[in-house]
């Protein structure tokens, strides 16, 4: 199992897309606190549609309280402020994948820490950051890649239309 981990997320359909994949593939959500909406918002579960009610969430009441939580963790960390690109790391099973809230990202005191295992998706230019939702998926796909799509439907079928 994978963990993606939203610290501080503002924005519920962002929030709402991120639980909706990770219901998708079996992970688990963590959510750190304060958040930006009430988890029982309508946006959220619009974006979440009725897979929210099968998602695996935890809530924090801060960073302190997730770690505390969850001692030993391994945690990678969602950053444009990383050296390193998101495909350049090994991401074992059971590992966390941290994104930071969307108007300011992971605060650079946790990043310093945590210096070899941040990660950045590439983009060109000036481009400030890539959604949320769409940053979760690609990091939360490649860590599922890495790790053969354990436990995932790797085929899909075609129903036949009978006329």
């Amino acid at each position: 199992m994978f963990h993606i981990v939203l610290l501080e997320p503002e924005i519920p359909a962002n929030t709402g897309n991120i639980g909706r994949t990770c219901v998708a593939v079996g992970a688990r959500l963590h959510l750190i606190e304060p958040l930006g909406f009430r988890l029982n918002e309508k946006n959220l579960k619009r974006a979440g549609m009725d897979y929210w009610k099968d998602l695996d969430v935890r809530t924090y009441i801060d960073y302190a309280d997730f770690l505390e939580q969850n001692p030993g963790a391994k945690i990678y960390m969602a950053t444009t402020k990383a050296a390193k690109v998101y495909t350049e790391v090994r991401y074992e099973p059971d590992c966390y994948i941290m994104f930071g809230k969307e108007s300011a990202g992971i605060p650079e005191e946790i990043l310093v820490r945590h210096k070899e295992d941040c990660v950045r998706i590439p983009m060109i230019g000036d481009t400030r950051s890539l959604n949320l939702g769409n940053s979760a998926a690609i990091i939360l796909y490649e860590a599922l890649r890495q790790n053969q799509f354990a436990g995932l439907n790797l085929e899909g079928h075609l129903h036949r239309l009978e006329w």
